[in-house]
Order: C-alpha cells, then sequence, then structure tokens
C-alpha cells in the first residue's frame, strides 16, 4: 500500500462516522463518570485530568492572545500553575485568566458536539493531539508523567481496542469532563467563603477587570452548568 492510500485510509478513519451506543449505555457512562467525580477519595485522583484542562486553557489562550507560554506545571495535590509573558493587563491576560475554569465544560461541550454527531474517531484523535502539544509545554516530572500517561491511554483505545470500547470510553470522558468542570467551581467558592485562595483565577480577574470576584465565579457557576446541561441533552440525543 502506498503511501497516497495509506494517508487517505486514515483521513477517511479520522472524518468517518461511527455508530452512536444504545442510550442506556450513554446514561451507564455519565454514572461511571459521577462516580469518578462524586466521592472525594476518587476525586483526588480523578481530578488530575480536570487540572490538565484547567491548565491547558489558560495555556492554549495564552498562545492565542500572542502571549509567550514558559511552560506548565502540574503538581501531585491536584494543583497547576501556567506560566506566561506579556502585558500584565489587558484583553490578553483577562481571557488567558478567564480560561481556566472554563476550559474544562467547554471542552466537555465541544466533545458533546461531536460525539453527537457521530464523530467519536475525531474526538479521540482530536484529545490526543492537544495531549501532545500539552506535553510539549510541561515543565516538572510529575505534570510530563500524567500528561503522558493521560495521552498514552487515549492512543491506546484509539488503535488497539474495537469500535464499541471506543465509544464507551469516549463517552464517559466527555461525560467527565461536563460533570468535572462543575466541581471545582463549587470547591473555589467554598475555599473563598472562608478566607481562602486570595490570588484565585477570580480573583486575580477581579484585581485586572475592577469587576468583583464574585462575580467572575458565577460566570464560572454559569458556563460549567450550562455546558453540563446542553452537553447531556446532546450526549441523550434530546
Amino acid at each position: 500500500m502506498d503511501s497516497t492510500s495509506t494517508a487517505a485510509g486514515l483521513w477517511d478513519r479520522l472524518t468517518g462516522i461511527q455508530t452512536s451506543p444504545p442510550v442506556w449505555v450513554v446514561i451507564a457512562t455519565g454514572v461511571l463518570a459521577l462516580c469518578a467525580v462524586a466521592p472525594r477519595p476518587l476525586w483526588r485522583l480523578s481530578r488530575n485530568a480536570v487540572t490538565i484542562a484547567h491548565e491547558g486553557g489558560h495555556g492554549l489562550l495564552a498562545l492565542l492572545t500572542r502571549r509567550k507560554l514558559d511552560g506548565i506545571r502540574l503538581h501531585s495535590d491536584t494543583s497547576g500553575v501556567t506560566l506566561s509573558r506579556g502585558r500584565p493587563t489587558g484583553i490578553g491576560m483577562v481571557l488567558t485568566a478567564a480560561a481556566g475554569y472554563t476550559a474544562p465544560p467547554l471542552l466537555g461541550l465541544a466533545g458533546a458536539a461531536l460525539l453527537s454527531a457521530h464523530r467519536i474517531t475525531l474526538l479521540l484523535w482530536a484529545a490526543t493531539a492537544l495531549l501532545a502539544a500539552m506535553l510539549v509545554m510541561i515543565r516538572n516530572a510529575y505534570g510530563v508523567l500524567t500528561v503522558f500517561l493521560t495521552g498514552g491511554t487515549f492512543v491506546l483505545v484509539s488503535w488497539q481496542t474495537t469500535a464499541e470500547v471506543q465509544a464507551l470510553f469516549a463517552y464517559a470522558v466527555v461525560w467527565f469532563l461536563l460533570l468535572g468542570g462543575v466541581r471545582p467551581v463549587f470547591e473555589l467558592g467554598a475555599v473563598r467563603r472562608h478566607g481562602g485562595a486570595p490570588d484565585s483565577d477570580a480573583d486575580q480577574l477581579g484585581r485586572l477587570t475592577h469587576v468583583h470576584p464574585v462575580a467572575w465565579l458565577l460566570l464560572f457557576h454559569a458556563v460549567a452548568l450550562c455546558s453540563l446541561i446542553g452537553g447531556g441533552r446532546w450526549l441523550l440525543g434530546l
């Protein structure tokens, strides 16, 4: 098989339409994702994946607004930091700061749109590409390990499993992003009510825009909850 036919086959596989699982399977993957988000012991582990999306959102908007992205660090306590250089104020800095808490639910919403269009393979490959791009910018060992294992899981599922398993995995991931995008915002609100997190994204945005941090927190809530409702409807075919 020549390179042209190989490339054409890969393109057809990437852009092809796959069969969606039955509704009961979609619901089951949602319950599975909820089990990874709701119990505190499991959340301490699964929150690492949300942190990847959170910091990836900061990094992506930094690049899109032409800031200099110095690197991303992910820590074992599920925190992270994205370092970028550029104007300390202005729309670029505001969008970069606002992208963290909104990235996981919006990624979930985009994933739900792809799944509702029966683009399961495209979703898996796009996620793999994003993780590979992010891996280049990671600047600590724990972060490299976390992103490498996550990306490796997507590669393994994409290339070594059946279409049914790929569908189950894709739906579980999207549900997880939609549900996992909600809990951190509530956690941030709880910490702030007790006087913690003075340098949270909401507080940084408050200082940048002179808009009260609570307003930004409400925006994070709105994005997360609306994404969950809209994405859930798409996943369930409503």
